[in-house]
């Protein structure tokens, strides 16, 4: 976990159009950090099958609520939005922008991609950006943010164009499935970006349905990828959430929450056949991998952890309590029975279901 989340606490701020805000509070974030959590957000994020044009639908209605917060006016809105290529894409900011009568600009673009070996990313390229530079503009962006790398590098490109063109920049709004580096990155480039433009006022970031951590090893499975993957320990996730995977058999289980972003929009059998590599990983070790310790993994915390143990764990401690006991006594009770669960009968019923849906993309 980061240090700076170890004494932040999750607030519920209100039903915004049928999403959920939370905001993140703490004595060392200068930035503001919401999660939003939503019905089509929930979906996507619990499951691979939602691909294509879906996916970015599922993400629409939170986005618009986050704007609608942020701009209760509409009309006062005045934003650029920066795309970073091509995972940038899947998220639906312009629409939002203009369902809530914002107006945008200028639309800027940069491309960055990751170069991976052996499912190692070695380094990142960006090799095409289109920026317009202009005084005292506020940056609507839609990103995956893992490790971060990429986002400093084209974040660090733009601020770079401004300031060379005699541009500034006044604040960006960052929406993102993404993890605990996400805050580090962001409270450093704070720093950096106040160093160059001393009028700008921050970042305004939201997650949709958690602030989730990336694996620092292949974990309980022994086939999770490091810096890639994303999971719940260490992180910090919505109820919402927690109880809409709970509520949907092997969600809990399944590779991590996005797979790749791009995939699963432009690239839809890339997406199922790294969806098909896990769970065939899983369905071959079966026999080697301690279902107890993979679903601790998952939850995020052991089995024996106690209520008020894991109200701070999840920094819930701020939160309003009605459905929480429940909440923390249904994943007790997952926790009880993982001893019974068939790895091999789970991961052979997700390979059929994913070879089925294949069918229709190959």
């Amino acid at each position: 976990m980061s240090s700076l989340l170890q004494d932040a606490r999750l607030r519920f701020v209100g039903l915004h159009y049928e999403t959920s805000l939370y905001e993140l509070h703490g004595p060392q974030l200068t930035n503001r950090y919401y999660i939003l959590s939503g019905a089509g957000t929930r979906q996507l994020m619990a499951y691979p099958e939602v691909v294509g044009f879906d996916s970015y639908l599922s993400m629409l209605p939170a986005t618009v609520a986050a704007l609608r917060h942020l701009f209760p006016r509409g009309k006062d809105g005045d934003v650029d939005i920066l795309t970073i290529l091509r995972g940038g894409l899947n998220y639906p900011v312009e629409e939002a922008c203009a369902r809530n009568g914002i107006h945008v600009r200028d639309m800027h673009f940069v491309s960055c991609e990751r170069i991976i070996e052996d499912h190692i990313i070695t380094g990142l390229e960006i090799k095409y950006e289109k920026i317009r530079v202009t005084r005292g503009r506020t940056l609507v962006i839609g990103d995956i943010i893992a490790t971060g790398d990429t986002l400093r590098l084209c974040l660090g490109q733009v601020v770079d164009r401004f300031r060379r063109r005699g541009g500034s920049i006044r604040k960006i709004i960052f929406f993102t499935i993404g993890g605990t580096r996400a805050i580090d990155l962001m409270e450093r480039m704070g720093e950096e970006i106040r160093a160059v433009f001393p009028e700008f006022e921050g970042f305004e970031c939201f997650f949709y349905e958690g602030i989730f951590t990336v694996y620092e090893n292949p974990g309980a499975t022994g086939i999770n990828v490091p810096d890639i993957d994303f999971g719940w320990k260490g992180g910090i996730i919505t109820p919402e959430f927690r109880r809409f995977v709970l509520d949907h058999p092997y969600a809990l289980l399944e590779k991590c929450i996005i797979y790749d972003g791009g995939a699963r929009r432009y690239e839809i059998p890339v997406h199922f056949h790294e969806a098909l590599e896990y769970w065939e990983g899983i369905w071959g070790r079966a026999d080697q991998i301690d279902p107890v310790a993979l679903v601790e993994e998952k939850l995020g915390y052991p089995r024996g952890t106690t209520y008020e143990e894991w109200l701070e764990i999840n920094h819930f401690q701020e939160m309003p309590k009605t459905g929480l006991a429940d909440l923390y006594q249904q994943e007790k009770e997952l926790l009880d029975l993982a001893d019974a669960l068939s790895l091999e009968n789970i991961a052979q019923q997700r390979i059929n279901a994913i070879n089925t849906i294949l069918l229709q993309y190959e």
